[in-house]
């Protein structure tokens, strides 16, 4: 029988540095062979990586691309992310939503990734028009993307009147992810008791952004960490940001790490954003707000790094590369060796598809083809020199492909 793909000569990750022939069958990897004959498909990487699908941990596909529509900050300095969305939100539709998402999330595709937790507000002033247009486009691009809605409150739970009917009904809808903003709630330990009641009563994960700014004498990660013990609900629970943890002596990072990964507790480092918004209450010496995955991980933890958010007040730039955010947090966080970088890798493909239990994932025979040829011969240089996908397959799908630039010598 003929395959449907063949790509010749992969460069797989791994120590041998061998080169490979994948084989793809009715959208599953078929075989991981030298010298398999032509497919109807046959695509020669010429000794290049090869790596599975990108995975995206923490996306805000719904308030994408609004830097234009919101007010300039006061000054530089300033703090008010949160009032200059929120003033906004109102104005919102399903059709806005779905327009904005969908050029982003088109942009992804071109950089490769093919699994996706977006984070869906459902906030009074937005209610579930976010959730609407982005549950549509989750089934309409479901050919080229797995994505995951995360449906959450992001300016309070508590303090926010007619909030949890939203994400009540949101998870009623099947969001299969359940989150929050604990920092922006007067009652920060309510909101996660909540949350994790909503996640046991609707059988679903819980993704929360935890552990923003710079203080660490009030870390909620340790109330996580308990009630993931407490309720079983180890390998469901994610949290994002976690820029508190740069701050952290080595020896209770180490045992923040050891903790994290005896509750089965991942944490989403997210640089961009944490980089823009981490130290404005410094004039000097500014310090980065950057956790460590690299480190955490290394205590046991499973760490992720993501991009976050796209053109908004929080994160004002942004074009969809996830191995150029990654390339940043290396640069930020001082990682620099071939192991690091490689570590780095798996902090957008084995680390974050362990987050969201994706099982069937990765280069093995009977996994879905969900793979990226990169112009790159290992996973450490493509992070090093923020190396260009040439071609991108879901299920055995080609879904672009970008040439390989010639200089025009004289």
């Amino acid at each position: 029988m003929t395959l449907d793909l063949v790509i010749r000569n992969a460069q797989l990750a791994g120590p041998d540095g061998a080169t490979v022939d994948i084989g793809v069958e009715e959208g599953r990897i078929a075989a991981l062979e030298v010298g398999l004959p032509d497919g109807d498909e046959t695509v020669d990487a010429a000794g290049r990586f090869v790596s599975p699908g990108l995975v995206e941990s923490h996306f805000h596909l719904d308030k994408a691309r609004i830097l234009d529509r919101c007010e300039p900050p006061a000054d530089r300095k300033s703090t008010d992310h949160m009032k200059r969305t929120a003033a906004i939100k109102h104005t919102f539709t399903v059709e806005d939503i779905y327009t904005r998402a969908r050029d982003t999330l088109e942009q992804c595709l071109l950089h490769g990734i093919t699994h996706m937790r977006t984070h869906v507000e459902v906030d009074p002033n937005v209610g579930l028009r976010g959730y609407e247009a982005i549950d549509q486009l989750a089934k309409d691009y479901a050919w080229g993307i797995d994505l995951q809605l995360c449906a959450f409150l992001q300016e309070g739970w508590t303090n926010s009147p007619g909030g949890e009917e939203n994400v009540v009904e949101a998870l009623k809808r099947g969001a299969p992810v359940v989150g929050g903003a604990p920092r922006y709630d007067t009652d920060r330990p309510a909101q996660i008791v909540r949350i994790f009641a909503l996640a046991r009563e609707y059988d679903v994960d819980i993704d929360i952004h935890l552990d923003g700014g710079y203080t660490t004498d009030d870390l909620d990660i340790f109330q996580v960490c308990d009630l993931a013990d407490k309720l079983g609900w180890g390998g469901r629970v994610a949290i994002g940001h976690g820029s508190k943890y740069s701050c952290l002596p080595p020896e209770e990072l180490e045992a923040l790490g050891r903790r994290l990964g005896d509750s089965g507790v991942s944490v989403a480092v997210l640089p961009a954003t944490d980089l823009f918004n981490n130290g404005r209450h410094m004039d000097y010496n500014v310090i980065r707000g950057v956790a460590d995955g690299n480190a955490l991980n290394g205590f046991g933890a499973n760490c992720t790094i993501s991009t976050n958010n796209i053109m908004n007040p929080f994160t004002p730039f942004g074009d969809c590369s996830l191995v150029r955010i990654v390339n940043m947090y290396a640069n930020v966080v001082q990682r620099g060796t071939v192991e690091d970088l490689t570590e780095c890798f798996r902090m957008i493909t084995e680390h974050p598809a362990r987050a969201m239990r994706r099982e069937a994932y990765g280069i093995v025979v009977g996994n879905p083809a969900d793979l990226v040829l990169w112009n790159a011969a290992s996973a450490a240089e493509t992070i090093a020199v923020v190396a260009p996908p040439l071609a991108a397959f879901k299920r055995g799908r080609r879904l672009f492909e970008r040439q390989v630039p010639d200089l025009q010598r004289p």
